[in-house]
């Protein structure tokens, strides 16, 4: 009685003529829609916040993303001074600002 069975040595698999490339394509076509849909809109929102943030002049009127308005009294290299009430001024990073206002929107300051 033999308790080993004999292995055979199986057929080499077919050769697939596109190289493989039919079981990439699914993945390559999710990275091609991931760039577009989220990758390439967020780097044009970082691209127009930073030559928003460039443009700032002593004046503009600005809400930061914390959701302080305030008009733009002293502008340095890294930080603002807001001007968020009558002789009240703060100073946050450039960066926080969120959005720029038209001119007259805080006219209460």
């Amino acid at each position: 009685m033999v308790l080993i069975s004999n292995a055979y040595a199986q057929a080499a698999a077919s050769q697939d003529p596109t190289g493989g490339l039919m079981g990439m394509l699914p993945l390559i076509l999710m990275f091609v829609v991931l760039y577009f849909l989220m990758i390439r809109p967020q780097m044009k929102r970082a691209k127009e916040h930073k030559s928003m943030v460039e443009a700032l002049a002593k004046g503009d009127e600005v809400v930061t993303q914390g959701g302080i308005a305030g008009r733009v009294a002293e502008i340095g290299e890294n930080f603002i001074h807001l001007e968020v009430a009558d002789k009240t001024n703060i100073v946050v990073q450039k960066q926080a600002v969120a959005t720029v206002l038209p001119k007259g929107t805080l006219k209460t300051l």
